[in-house]
């Protein structure tokens, strides 16, 4: 078997020998790191790693190929939970809205946002929406992402979120990415149920899950809980449904509102509950105790003129925190990973150590992949990428727009 062994590392992010599944609280600060250090990759593996003083006593055999990175540092690749990346076109109409002073949920109101997206999808064909898709994956695998969430919620009809999954299907076979594939069918109400909400429902209860689980194209099930969207009510009747068929809960929950989302997301022990701009003391207090994952997308936040999620109470709280992207044509149309993180810093005042925390590990384990990627690990994927010699950890976040990333390893494999 090959073996890759680098050597001359300025600095190995993230290298941790048995890493707890997730971090929270203050170990949320801690963040492990070897200087002036050497790696060994093994096929698609991370085999071993630690300080060049203790190269000379090791041995890789004459298949090794060893890349001197002169100092270039290594971090483990970008993990990000929750994106929504297949979708068709864009709504730049919609991003002048904003401009002249519409909100959100004033476009939303009038017909616009999901919708806009979904009358776009059902125009296009399978093969356009894959093709599209990837334009955006190539582009996150670019920027440091190596695992990802991707949900369905702008098709609205069976029909169209079916299409939807089975483009997701296509990413995740055609990448080295770990994908993991959201059934969102309660984004919004579709357009031929206006006003029926309560049908709507019905139609995703009784004829999409039946599909999406018969197919086996998803794992998790979404639900947009929050005000003006789903119900507390809709959301646990959707959750109950999907149950029946192996589907795990993701919730949208609290962006607009107090909207009891986050209740329900742990009610039913769902991996993550996202956005969370709007929470308070009672929702610090049911996700004690519970498996899931607190997750702020502090991308939709910037792009929409919100405020930021509370992490600093949450992590005091001694909960985990994941930032994720949101990735998105119309209140987050970035996948920049590295943004999301130093926006973590600028905007939520998280430390660099926390923030890099909350976009590998964390992100990782908001997936059910944190066994697999989120740190430099021996067994672990070999998903890391290096970048230019750095002065510390935080210029990354810091100087946010400099380009600091040299390549891509996905898979043990050089991808950029």
């Amino acid at each position: 078997m090959a073996i890759k062994l680098f050597t001359n590392i300025g600095t190995l992010v993230g290298a941790d020998r048995s890493p707890a599944p997730v971090k929270a609280g203050c170990e949320m600060n801690r963040i492990a790191v070897i200087n002036n250090a050497w790696m060994a990759v093994e096929d698609d593996r991370i085999m071993d790693f630690g300080s060049m003083y203790e190269l000379p006593t090791r041995t890789f055999g004459s298949l090794c190929h060893t890349t001197d990175l002169y100092g270039q540092w290594i971090f483990p690749s970008f993990c990000d939970s929750h994106t929504h990346i297949v979708y068709a076109g864009e709504r730049t109409g919609e991003f002048i809205d904003k401009i002249n002073g519409l909100s959100y949920e004033e476009i939303a109101a009038r017909g616009g946002g999901i919708l806009n997206s979904a009358d776009l999808l059902h125009d296009t064909t399978e093969d356009e929406l894959f093709e599209q898709a990837m334009e955006r994956v190539n582009e996150m695998i670019g920027k440091g992402t190596g695992a990802l969430e991707i949900k369905s919620g702008y098709g609205l009809t069976t029909a169209d979120e079916l299409k939807m999954l089975r483009v997701i299907r296509r990413i995740r076979e055609a990448t080295p990415l770990s994908v993991k594939a959201t059934f969102l069918g309660a984004h919004a109400v579709g357009r031929q149920y206006a006003g029926r909400q309560t049908e709507y429902v019905d139609l995703i209860c009784r004829e999409m899950i039946p599909e999406v689980g018969t197919q086996k194209l998803a794992d998790y099930v979404d639900v947009f809980c929050d005000t003006g969207f789903f119900t507390v009510e809709d959301t646990d009747r959707i959750l109950n449904a999907a149950a029946k068929w192996g589907l795990k809960p993701k919730i949208h929950a609290n962006e607009l509102g107090v909207s009891g989302g986050v209740q329900v997301g742990v009610r039913h022990s769902a991996v993550s509950v996202d956005h969370l701009e709007r929470t308070g003391v009672e929702e610090i207090e049911v996700l004690k105790n519970s498996p899931t994952m607190p997750t702020m997308l502090p991308g939709a936040s910037f792009f929409l003129g919100m405020p930021y999620g509370n992490a600093w109470g949450f992590i005091n709280a001694g909960l985990p925190v994941a930032l994720a992207s949101d990735y998105n044509p119309g209140s987050s149309p970035s996948g920049d990973m590295r943004f999301v993180a130093a926006l973590g810093c600028i905007k939520m005042k998280l430390t660099p150590e926390q923030a890099w925390n909350a976009v590998t590990l964390n992100g990782a384990a908001a997936m059910e992949l944190s066994q697999s990627t989120g740190t430099i690990t021996p067994g672990k994927k070999a998903n890391f990428f290096t970048t230019v010699p750095l002065p510390s950890l935080a210029f990354p976040l810091y100087a946010y727009t400099t380009p600091v990333i040299s390549h891509i390893w996905l898979e043990g494999e050089k991808i950029v």
